[in-house]
């Protein structure tokens, strides 16, 4: 986790959530959790069921507009799940998200965590700023650090 994640590159993920959600009324939020407890392992949970329950966790669901989106991220299972909540989901395509995954990971396949997840917060920014444009105040709904679980 201090290898990929350090806090340099912690800060500059927070940095990049904040000036994204400049341009938009969306809340983006990243997760990073380096070890998933065994017993969730053992019990058979996947990292999509975890991304999930995290989502829960962080409140993600809890925005004005139903516009949150997770990026969770298991360094430790190399997998990357994105959770958006319903406001944004019946906006995209089925296998929108499922793609983005594949970019990012293709990143982290070469060990460019950040640009990974950099790549991954300026699509989602992307998407974001076509369905929900700033438009005036906005309220930030959510934390723009990274959750470490």
């Amino acid at each position: 986790m201090e290898r990929a994640f350090p806090p340099s590159v912690l800060k500059k993920i927070t940095e990049a959530a904040a000036r994204s959600e400049e341009s938009h009324r969306g809340e983006i939020r990243v997760s990073i959790e380096p070890r998933r407890k065994a017993r969730a392992l053992l019990r058979g949970q996947s990292t999509r069921e975890r991304a999930l329950e995290v989502f829960s966790l962080l409140r993600v669901w809890d925005t004005e507009e139903n516009n949150g989106v997770l990026l969770y991220i298991s360094p430790r299972e190399q997998r990357i799940e994105i959770i958006a909540d319903r406001g944004v989901n019946r906006l995209v395509a089925p296998d929108f998200w499922e793609a983005l995954c594949v970019r990012i990971g293709e990143f982290f396949r070469e060990e460019r965590f950040l640009d990974g997840v950099l790549r991954g917060i300026q699509e989602i920014e992307t998407l974001l700023v076509e369905w929900y444009p700033r438009a005036g105040e906005d309220a930030n709904e959510l934390p723009d650090e990274p959750a470490i679980l």
